[in-house]
C-alpha cells in the first residue's frame, strides 16, 4: 500500500467518490452485518479494534457492492474492490495459519465430538468450537488487528483502509451461509477436514485407531453395525379344511361328495366371517 508523505501532491485534493459497481453486496443492507453467532463474533472483533470511520466507510462499500470478488485461500483472502479509479484495487488479508500439530489436535476433537462435525456439516458452528481451537493452540477469530496482515493497492496509507474493511465485512456476511470459509482461511477446507475424518475411520476399521463412540458404521462394510432383529412371528392360521383333515376321514359320502368336503364348504364361511343366525 502506498504511503502519503507531508508533501504528497494528492493531499489537498477533495475526497473522491467510488465508481458505481455491481459487485458482491452484503445480504444485510441495514442494521447488523451478521445473523449467525459466528459471523456476528467476527464483526464484533472487527468493531473492537477501534478503527472508527474507516470501518464505517468499509461497511458502506460492502453494502453498496463495491467489492467485486472475494476468494478464500488457506491463510489468505484475496479480493478486488472498485474504488474511485477505473482499475479495481487488489486486497489481501492474511492470518497466521495453525501448525500441523495444532490442526491435528483440533481434528481429533472434531472426530471425538459428534456435535462439532454434525454442526459444521449442517452449516453451523458449534459455540464450543472457539474454545476447542483455543485448546488446540490458536484463535478462531482474530483478537486484535495485529493478528492480521492486510494490503491494498490503493494510495491510502492508512491500514486498514476502507477497501480492506469492506472485504472483511463481505467475508463476515459470507460466513453466515458458509462457516467452512472460516476454517479454510485458517488452512483447512471442508474437503480436507472430511478427508481426515474418513481416513481416521478407515484406520479404525483396520485396528490401528479406534472409531468415535458415536460412529455407527465400519467404513467399507454396508452391513457394519447390523444387529439381528429378534421378532417373534406367529404362524399363519390353518385353513378350515386343514382343521377338518385333522379329524381324519369319516368314510361317509352323499351323491358322490364326501361328508368332509361338505363340512369344509360350510365350515369356511363360519371361520372367516363369523357365525350367522341360521
Amino acid at each position: 500500500m502506498a504511503r502519503r508523505g507531508w508533501d504528497d501532491r494528492w493531499q489537498n485534493y477533495p475526497a473522491s467518490k467510488p465508481l458505481p459497481a455491481d459487485g458482491i453486496a452484503t445480504s444485510k443492507q441495514r442494521g447488523a452485518m451478521a445473523e449467525q453467532w459466528w459471523s456476528g463474533r467476527f464483526v464484533t472483533m472487527l468493531d473492537s479494534y477501534g478503527l472508527g470511520g474507516r470501518m464505517q466507510r468499509g461497511r458502506r462499500y460492502a453494502r453498496s457492492g463495491q467489492v467485486l470478488s472475494v476468494e478464500v485461500n488457506p491463510g489468505m483472502i484475496v479480493a478486488q474492490v472498485q474504488g474511485s479509479r477505473r482499475t479495481p484495487y487488489a486486497v489481501t488479508v492474511r492470518c497466521d495459519e495453525p501448525t500441523d500439530a495444532q490442526w491435528l489436535a483440533l481434528e481429533q476433537t472434531l472426530r471425538s465430538q459428534v456435535r462439532f462435525a454434525a454442526g459444521l456439516l449442517a452449516g453451523e458452528v458449534p459455540p464450543e468450537l472457539e474454545a476447542a481451537c483455543a485448546d488446540a493452540g490458536f484463535s478462531l477469530f482474530p483478537a486484535t488487528w495485529s493478528d492480521l496482515r492486510a494490503t491494498c493497492s490503493c494510495p491510502d496509507w492508512e491500514n486498514p483502509c476502507k477497501h480492506i474493511a469492506a472485504v472483511l465485512y463481505v467475508f463476515a456476511d459470507q460466513l453466515d451461509d458458509d462457516p467452512w470459509k472460516l476454517l479454510e482461511w485458517h488452512g483447512r477446507g471442508r474437503d480436507e477436514v472430511l478427508a481426515f475424518l474418513q481416513a481416521a475411520g478407515a484406520e479404525g476399521a483396520s485396528g490401528s485407531a479406534g472409531l468415535p463412540s458415536w460412529w455407527p458404521l465400519t467404513p467399507g462394510r454396508l452391513d457394519a453395525g447390523a444387529r439381528p432383529l429378534h421378532v417373534r412371528v406367529s404362524p399363519a392360521p390353518d385353513p378350515p379344511h386343514r382343521v377338518l383333515a385333522r379329524l381324519g376321514e369319516l368314510g361317509i359320502d352323499a351323491a358322490g361328495t364326501t361328508v368332509d368336503e361338505l363340512f369344509a364348504a360350510a365350515y369356511e364361511p363360519i371361520i372367516t366371517d363369523g357365525p350367522t343366525d341360521l
